[in-house]
Formats: structure tokens, sequence, C-alpha cells
């Protein structure tokens, strides 16, 4: 397999307005969307593609109400980024799997400070 390091490629750009920015957010999601079985498959995942989509809707669901063209713009360019570094096969399998450590064990949590999860085992 050739390396490629341009696959995917595009050039940072700003937004002109917030049609256009609405445009290029709708792209990038339909992006990651239509990428979730190929992600599945190269990366092994015993997830579904359905929880895949879900992870990934639930991330952009996070940034929904941001109201700054400019944050919009850098988070655009960071998820594009993490887009081709997804599927240049640049990541490993924690990297991918670290989106879905919330949803293991949602009984589990956090010590409140240093020594009681020092007393409990954990580290």
């Amino acid at each position: 397999m050739v390396i490629n390091p341009t696959y995917l490629a595009q050039r940072t750009r700003q937004s002109v307005n917030w049609h256009d920015a609405q445009r290029r957010v709708l792209k990038n999601y339909r992006e990651w969307i239509r990428a979730a079985p190929e992600i599945q498959t190269m990366y092994s995942l015993s997830i579904p593609v359905a929880q895949l989509r879900n992870k990934m809707r639930q991330e952009f669901e996070r940034h929904r109400y941001v109201n700054q063209i400019g944050v919009v713009d850098v988070l655009l360019f960071q998820s594009h980024s993490e887009f081709q570094e997804t599927l240049n096969y640049w990541k490993q399998l924690p990297h991918i799997l670290k989106y879905f450590r919330s949803d293991e064990d949602p009984n589990s949590k956090l010590p409140q400070n240093f020594m009681s999860g020092f007393l409990e085992g954990r580290n």
C-alpha cells in the first residue's frame, strides 16, 4: 500500500457567511457518516456501523449552538484533520475507541480526589 500524505487534504479557508459555514458543516458531517462502514472495517471494530454513526452525530451535536463564525471554521478544520488522519490510517485503535470510553461503563465514576483514588487502587 502506497502512503499518500496528501490524500483527502484540503486547503484551510474561512467561511464567507453563515450560509457558507452551514454548507461546509453539512458536507463534513456527510463525509463522516458515509465513511463509517469503511472506518469499521479498516480498524476491525466490533462496534456496529449504526453506533459509529450515532457517536459521530453526538460529536457534531456537541457544537450545535456555536454562534461565532471563526470558531465554526476552527472546528471544521479540526474535524477534517481528524477525518484525514482516520481514513489515512494514521491513528491506532485506542485513538478511535477513546470516543466510546464513556459508553463502556456508565457506572464507573472517577474518584473525588487523589487519595480516595489511591485507596481504591485506581490509577
